[in-house]
């Protein structure tokens, strides 16, 4: 299938930031394969079991992780017309209890892979690590991510917190941890976008290689 393929490659040119992304979706392929189950036909109570047995094995932040790339490539497939609704979208994930306000937080080796192991040589890379330290840090849907406009990113007393718009209209305001509030400023510095705070905060780039107006998707 065309699309898929596209997700880690056109989509994800990033070589390392490529790899990350396939280790979860390869597991979960893998699953679905054994089960003789077409990706194009799941519906959500398989994605739910499926999410289920990863709770026998992995920590319940790497299990978030695993639905959070599961939901990236399905939006992905939507977006191209390849299916007409994303089957992971109302599954929900194990819940991870917050104390004293913290931002849920992976073990160092699950951050390195998905944040340290991005190369940043180009604002691009910029985006594409600022962009997976939001996920990763937060576990917000990652169309909440993307449709976040540079003013959901804002400081509050001496915290700089994320602000996403959930369905329904619910507004979710989680403390930004301090690694992802590094990565973010990076993007916003490189990319020269932190005065016009209405536009999206994470875009896509020109023919050119200039920061566009339009939201990254």
């Amino acid at each position: 299938m065309r699309r898929f393929w596209e997700f880690f490659t056109a989509e994800i040119p990033n070589d390392s930031t490529h790899k990350a992304f396939f280790w979860a979706i390869r597991r979960f392929d893998a699953w679905c394969t054994l089960r003789n189950l077409n990706l194009l036909r799941l519906q959500p109570i398989l994605i739910a079991a499926y999410i289920k047995e990863l709770q026998a094995s992995l920590s319940v932040p790497s299990v978030k992780q695993h639905l959070g790339a599961i939901r990236m490539l399905f939006d992905y497939l939507v977006v191209g017309q390849v299916l007409p609704m994303n089957p992971a979208a109302a599954v929900r994930g194990p819940k991870y209890v917050i104390k004293n306000g913290k931002p849920p937080v992976l073990s160092a080796e699950e951050a390195r892979q998905l944040i340290d192991s991005i190369e940043t040589t180009t604002v691009k890379d910029l985006r594409d690590r600022a962009l997976l330290a939001v996920v990763v840090y937060t576990f917000a849907r990652v169309g909440a991510v993307i449709a976040m406009p540079v003013e959901d990113y804002f400081q509050q007393g001496k915290r700089w917190w994320f602000r996403f718009h959930e369905k329904g209209g619910k507004l979710h305001e989680v403390p930004a941890h301090h690694k992802a509030e590094t990565h973010v400023d990076a993007w916003i510095d490189a990319a020269g976008i932190g005065e016009k705070r209405k536009l999206p905060l994470f875009r896509t780039f020109g023919r050119n290689g200039e920061v566009t107006a339009h939201p990254y998707i």
